[in-house]
């Protein structure tokens, strides 16, 4: 860790993580309120703790000829703490599998017909030879038709038009 002197001065009054602190204080048994001396010395040690492990996974990078920090530096600096280690390769398994999860999931689904500005029309001649705006040939008298086919929702929740 940092000499005292040098962490006093890092800081400057500035909470980063009070309010999931509190929220973790009243999860544990403190109360709704906890004491501002109480936040702001857990705000300290748990920034202190998060910027001396990049600086620690920062030198392993250096050491190892790389400019970027990777992953393997991190669990490289935390793996003599069994319990940090082993939450780290959780929560990293967890990220992964719902990157997994995204991939399957096909967010063009349901957008038949729908690309970028809407549906096109389809232009046609009318009985004059003049195109159309609505794609139906002769006068544009309402017929209950407004230039949209009528969609479907079929058990895959994907559009099909109804013909």
């Amino acid at each position: 860790m940092t000499e005292p002197r040098a962490r006093a001065a890092r800081h400057k009054g500035q909470l980063n993580f009070e309010k999931e602190l509190r929220d973790l204080l009243y999860a544990h048994g403190d109360d709704k309120d906890p004491l501002p001396e109480t936040v702001r010395v857990l705000d300290e040690i748990t920034t202190d703790f998060i910027i001396e492990t990049c600086h620690a996974a920062s030198r392993h990078a250096t050491l190892n000829g790389r400019q970027k920090v990777k992953l393997e530096d991190f669990r490289f600096v935390v793996h003599g703490d069994e319990r940090l280690l082993g939450r780290m390769t959780e929560l990293i398994g967890m990220e992964k599998e719902l990157k997994e999860a995204r991939k399957g999931f096909n967010t063009d689904e349901g957008k038949v017909g729908l690309e970028r500005g809407g549906p096109k029309k389809r232009r046609r001649t009318n009985k004059a030879g003049e195109k159309d705006e609505d794609g139906e040939a002769g006068d544009d008298a309402d017929d209950g038709d407004d230039g949209m086919e009528d969609l479907v929702f079929g058990p895959s929740a994907s559009a099909v038009r109804r013909t």
